[in-house]
């Protein structure tokens, strides 16, 4: 009964992965037989200048969108919880709405949201409040901050589901005991529900790590980068997946460092993920003694 799916994991992800791994370490352009090079490719990608520009914006991008989209999206949770049957199911699907919509369009919304005044109501707002125009779209030092805005009005939606669901599976006698007592809504959220809430929220953290690691197709759409201009001007939306598919199917055809760099992704995914599991298993481990 598990064969047919074995197969075909075996297929369609292992053999790739592990083909993935052996063309690493070879120089390759996806046409003649691939020379073995070795520890090459690692070397030339780390050595090369876009590779601390691709991974200083995914650190800001992490930093940026994983706790200010969890916590948008526990607040939003946690007051929808509170409300009625029919106007919590009007939330949730306002809420919802960004992640259903097709990212071109999300990322064509966008493009004219943070334009420059007066066509870009974001920038009308900032010059309204005292502030100047921002080139969110233009400046290099300020285009990845224009990723994750965009990426935070998408994801909230997805993370409050989750969330909401979570809530809504937590027994109510106990915060309604609270509530006799005295204990405000605050309180109640603080010391019975997020607690309760912790598996769900642990994958929800999980989760926003790694599809944040993944990010490609968010900077690509909003810097319209093309195989001959990549994240321009100045690089400022280059994320490390892009940089990665740009090797293997630019002009260059690299696929040997495009394998390497997918290495590299997989390989610090899997530490930040095995460390997450780890520091919560310790933490379950303290709290049970």
């Amino acid at each position: 009964m598990v064969l047919p799916f074995f197969s075909l994991f075996a297929v369609f992800y292992l053999w790739p992965l592990v083909y993935g791994v052996l063309i690493s370490f070879t120089k390759w352009n996806g046409i003649e037989v691939p020379v073995y090079n070795g520890l090459a490719n690692y070397f030339r990608i780390v050595a090369d200048p876009k590779f601390s520009i691709a991974f200083g914006h995914l650190g800001i991008f992490i930093l940026v969108v994983v706790p200010i989209g969890i916590g948008i999206a526990l607040f939003l949770a946690i007051l929808v919880a509170e409300q009625g049957k029919r106007t919590a199911s009007v939330f949730k699907s306002l809420f919802f709405f960004p992640v259903i919509i097709p990212l071109f369009l999300s990322a064509s919304i966008f493009r004219i949201l943070l334009s420059p005044d007066p066509v870009g109501i974001v920038n009308v707002i900032v010059k309204a409040l005292g502030g100047q125009d921002i080139l969110w779209l233009k400046d290099p030092e300020i285009m990845v901050y224009a990723v994750c805005i965009v990426d935070i009005w998408r994801a909230v939606g997805f993370h409050f589901i989750l969330l909401y669901a979570g809530i809504k599976g937590i027994p109510v006698e106990q915060s309604e005991a609270a509530e006799v007592d005295g204990a405000s809504t605050f309180q109640r959220s603080l010391f019975i529900t997020i607690p309760q809430l912790e598996p769900v929220l642990f994958l929800v953290i999980v989760n926003a790590f790694i599809g944040g690691l993944q990010a490609f197709d968010l900077p690509w759409l909003l810097s319209n980068s093309q195989w001959n201009s990549l994240a321009q001007p100045g690089y400022g939306m280059l994320f490390p997946v892009m940089d990665t598919i740009w090797r293997a199917w630019s002009m260059r055809q690299a696929f040997g460092e495009a394998s390497a760099y997918a290495m590299i992704i997989m390989l610090i995914t899997l530490v930040i993920t095995a460390l997450q599991f780890l520091w919560r298993q310790a933490r379950l481990g303290r709290e049970s003694l």
